[in-house]
């Protein structure tokens, strides 16, 4: 179809001069004056290209054009104005309005149809590219999205394996990946840590958080599965859970070809690695202290050990929530960074929130039990097991760890 010109000219004479120039190779609306010309630009089919008298009664050229750059609708149609005014001052005030050319009267055909051509063949020529341009766009978002969902399926893949090892691990995953989120949507308004924590990465912190215990796997079902306290040479088999996971994801990536620090499972690898480390370096598998344990490390230790308190195992009854908050507050500066302590108290009741909408069944609890190792009956005279242990497998502080006996 013929690209589409409106021609605007008070004078009957010049609209037939223009139409015989013009005729041949686009199709034509004309209007006599301004107010006519803005309702036929407005209509159903906006032209391609306006050709526009400046001196007309009523509202002029000069009017209508401002107009027509006002109205989204017409905004980026072009305008070529034609006047028997031939001054600088006159082009000039054409240009400030908007328009994209000037052409005197009287007319040289020659002369109007070239520019006219030029200015259609470029108004098309940005519409292809910014057609071309949304269709890339799009299919960018679609490859985005498909490769979101491939690593979701990927982790949640990788995660699945640590819940057929322990029953423990269904809904803490998925309290977990809540706190996470919280806690570092949170953090993300410190300036010290707002350039780590982008809406982006935090979003793969979050999805990364389901392989934090991938480890286990690798774990003997006699330790993994125990509910009593582990004898030292356990507790130093469950230790290893952290750099198995590491080294299982590592293996990951590098099947799949990805570079080790680009990596979507970077924080995966990370999080399962150094979410045992402790602030003031006590922790395991590397004794990582302070800033040099990863902030998805230092996050996933907040949201493990919170969840660890407020469970019910077969081996320990819950803590409050209360106590929870409390025993938290304690580790800051030794268990945890004390900034994100800080962080956790300000939002603590979105923690109460996430425990009690994902909270375990009975029925789970009933399944975990069922298919624990029963541990020894204790000596007589042997003393309970101090404090109120995060989880019988890994010890920690503050609140008293499960240490395996001396």
């Amino acid at each position: 179809m013929k690209p589409l010109l409106l021609l605007v000219d008070d004078a009957p004479e010049i609209l037939d001069v223009l139409r015989g120039i013009l005729g041949g190779e686009f199709r034509l609306k004309v209007a006599t004056s301004g107010e006519r010309a803005l309702r036929i630009a407005t209509g159903p089919e906006p032209p391609d290209l306006i050709v526009l008298d400046i001196m007309m009664p009523g509202l002029d050229g000069y009017e209508v054009c401002r107009r027509l750059k006002a109205d989204p609708v017409t905004a980026r149609v072009p305008v070529i104005f034609l006047s028997a005014r031939d001054q600088v001052f006159d082009e000039t005030a054409g240009f400030a309005v908007g328009a994209v050319d000037y052409v005197t009267k009287p007319v040289i055909p020659e002369i109007l149809l070239a520019r006219v051509r030029t200015h259609v063949e470029l108004k098309l020529a940005r519409e292809e590219i910014e057609r071309h341009n949304a269709l890339l766009e799009q299919r960018v978002r679609e490859r985005t999205a498909e490769l979101a969902r491939t690593q979701e399926v990927t982790i949640q893949s990788l995660a699945a394996l640590a819940e057929t090892r322990d029953l423990d691990t269904g809904l803490h995953i998925v309290r977990t990946t809540r706190y996470m989120r919280v806690l570092a949507e949170r953090m993300a308004l410190h300036p010290h840590y707002a350039p780590a924590l982008t809406p982006s990465a935090i979003e793969l912190i979050c999805k990364s958080a389901a392989l934090h215990d991938i480890g286990k796997v690798g774990i003997p079902d006699h330790i993994l599965l125990k509910p009593g306290r582990l004898t030292a040479a356990e507790f130093e088999l469950m230790k290893q859970h952290a750099e198995l996971g590491a080294r299982a994801i590592e293996k990951a990536e590098r099947a799949m070809g990805v570079d080790h620090n680009d990596s979507f499972l970077r924080y995966a690898r990370e999080i399962a690695q150094t979410h045992q480390e402790k602030w003031d370096g006590s922790g395991y598998p590397r004794g990582l202290r302070g800033e040099a344990i990863p902030i998805s490390g230092r996050l996933m230790a907040v949201a493990d050990v919170y969840d660890a308190l407020i469970s019910r195992r077969v081996y320990k009854a819950p803590l409050t929530h209360a106590e929870a908050v409390a025993k938290i507050a304690e580790g800051a500066g030794t268990h945890f960074d004390p900034d994100l302590v800080e962080g956790f108290l300000s939002i603590h009741p979105e923690f109460e929130r996430i425990a009690a909408t994902f909270a375990d069944t009975d029925d789970h609890a009933v399944k975990a039990a069922a298919t624990a190792t029963p541990s020894a009956p204790r000596e007589p005279g042997e003393p309970e097991e101090p404090g109120a242990p995060y989880d019988r497998r890994e010890p920690g502080e503050p609140g008293g760890p499960r240490e395996p006996p001396a």
